[in-house]
């Protein structure tokens, strides 16, 4: 259980003269807003050239009269349009900052990238990489930053950070196929106040071997009434892959090891992207973990078709794929795969006392052999001081027994005055535990499970609901109510008969198929959730298949011959 709130710490880093002493790390793009001042010296449109083969006193507008050094090109103000050239496979010296009365706007933006062949190379040594400060209109795009020397400990690769003192959102900013190594953070979007960015893209990019953090955004405490509360929108993350990012043994005060996290995001979407083989290193006294893929201090976010596994933890805690974290409202975390994580596959907390975690959905999920060292965890995890209206549908659970007591539960249900938390048409297998584990339990009007499909495959099947433990669907459908509708009874006890087999593992990424129901036992015994209770159940399921009629699980079932 995570002890307080949950936030994600920034770095500490470089900042020019005059600003706050806070830096924020980005990854793949980025859209930021004007703010830049015209610089009349500098015509417009202009492209600068940077090659190891130039000479600083050129003019730098051409490959033949390029430029020698990055610290050069960093003395020059930069005006809306003109582009700043490396030449690919070179190394250069950073850092790159671009501050305040220079850089774009967002229909011209200043492009930073690689010209010829290949990727030019950003080399810090105990410094940031790239560092944007109250501006929009940039485009990072193509290179590689490599962190040396303490830049492992203390900075980050691209850091793009607002602290304006009104509430403009500065627009248009693109980090695009961009490779960060290297440093504490990855790449880190921040703000201060009530400032942000909006229209912020980052895709095609890899974070690897970074110390504590992949892809972060973050903003300033989350204020529920505070309109300025999000500081960012219209945030996408696409085609972005973090992994080996190990955490810090020494960091016991907070999470590290993290792969990508939306924190104070307005609309934002993480999309075909994954997060795999960090957190091994995070801290074993630290009293919150890792997590793959989550958002907090967030609203209306959509997380789906990301892959997260191999996912670890140092301590009791997280070690998870995927999570809905604190003050996380109207988002939806859809068509995902979890596999191989140390704690859940998917999970759903807050720690805040407050009406923020509200609204949110996980829908057409696949979770395999999670919970490896978190037993109690579960494939999925609803855990809180107080969800609100939670739903969890047309997920595939399949869960594993891991090394050592207790046996791995499909679903734990962790009650502290949540209220509206919905579970409908899912597949939940485990191997020997409870499929659920509800502790305390909840009462009729706190929690419905309506059209699941409970399944045991060593056959001794049981539910632990509050202090009691049940061996059947029916004797647990009379003691609690679950499992009815309209006076009907509803629910499964089935094998589902996956194309895997009985109790499939998912040790791959192109491995899912084996979750599809290879036999007609919970073909068509979906809910109708639409007509019944007014739910949209998407159209397709997890592999895009068109659905025709209602589902159990997340995948339709295989043709029957």
């Amino acid at each position: 259980m995570r002890i307080g709130g949950r936030r994600a710490e920034p770095v500490r880093g470089h900042r020019p003269p005059g600003a706050l002493v806070t830096a924020a790390v980005c990854l793949s793009a980025t859209v930021l807003g004007s703010g830049c001042v015209e610089t009349p010296h500098y015509t417009p449109y202009a492209t600068y050239y940077v090659s190891p083969e130039g000479d600083d006193r050129n003019d730098g507008r051409s490959p033949s009269r390029a430029w020698r050094t990055l610290s050069h090109a960093d003395d020059r103000a930069y005006t809306p349009g003109d582009r700043l050239l490396l030449k690919g496979g070179a190394l250069f010296k950073g850092p790159l900052e671009l501050g305040q009365g220079e850089a774009g706007r967002a229909d011209r933006p200043v492009v930073v990238g690689s010209y010829g062949d290949g990727r030019a190379t950003i080399e810090a040594h105990g410094s940031l990489g790239i560092s944007v400060h109250n501006t929009g209109g940039i485009e990072i795009r193509d290179l590689r930053i490599v962190g040396r020397g303490s830049a492992y400990a203390s900075e980050g690769g691209i850091d793009l950070y607002s602290d304006l003192r009104d509430d403009r959102k500065l627009r248009h900013v693109v980090v695009s196929g961009v490779d960060v190594s290297g440093f504490r953070v990855g790449i880190q979007m921040g703000a201060g106040g009530r400032a942000g960015f909006r229209d912020v893209r980052i895709t095609d990019s890899a974070v690897h071997d970074i110390k504590d953090m992949g892809l972060l955004t973050y903003g300033p405490e989350f204020g529920p009434a505070a309109p300025w509360s999000y500081s960012h929108e219209n945030v996408l993350v696409s085609r972005v892959v973090a992994h080996h990012i190990p955490g810090d043994s020494k960091s016991h005060h907070r999470h590290t090891g993290d792969g990508i996290i939306f924190g104070s995001v307005r609309g934002g979407r993480i999309q075909h992207s994954s997060a795999h083989d960090n957190g091994w290193r995070a801290s074993s006294k630290a009293q919150e973990g890792p997590v793959g893929i989550w958002a907090y201090d967030s609203t209306g976010v959509l997380i789906e078709r990301n892959t997260a596994y191999r996912n670890h933890s140092g301590n009791k805690v997280d070690g998870g794929g995927f999570g809905l974290d604190s003050n996380v409202s109207d988002s939806v975390v859809q068509y995902n795969l979890a596999f191989g994580n140390d704690g859940p596959g998917f999970h759903a907390f807050t720690s805040k006392d407050n009406s923020a975690h509200d609204n949110n959905v996980f829908r057409f999920n696949v979770s395999s052999k999670n919970a490896r060292t978190k037993h109690d965890n579960g494939e999925l995890d609803i855990h809180g001081v107080r969800l609100r209206r939670l739903q969890a549908y047309n997920n595939t659970l399949v869960t594993t027994d891991a090394t050592g007591p207790p046996p791995t539960t499909a679903v734990r249900l962790v009650n502290r005055h949540s209220e509206g938390i919905v579970l409908r048409n899912n597949i939940l297998v485990t191997e020997s535990g409870p499929v659920i584990t509800a502790n305390p339990g909840y009462a009729p009007d706190q929690v419905t499970l309506q059209g699941n499909n409970y399944f045991s495959t060593r056959g001794d099947w049981s539910l632990e609901w509050g202090n009691r433990t049940y061996r059947s669907l029916g004797d647990w459908r009379s003691a609690t109510g679950q499992e009815m509708v309209n006076a009907k009874r509803v629910g499964l006890a089935e094998a589902p008969c996956f194309a895997g087999g009985e109790l499939p593992e998912i040790t791959r990424v192109d491995a899912a198929r084996l979750m599809v129901p290879a036999c007609g036992r919970v073909a068509d015994q979906g809910l109708d959730v639409r007509s019944l209770f007014g739910v949209d159940p998407g159209s397709r399921d997890y592999f895009g298949t068109p659905l025709d009629r209602p589902l159990i699980g997340a995948i339709r079932p295989a043709p029957r011959e």
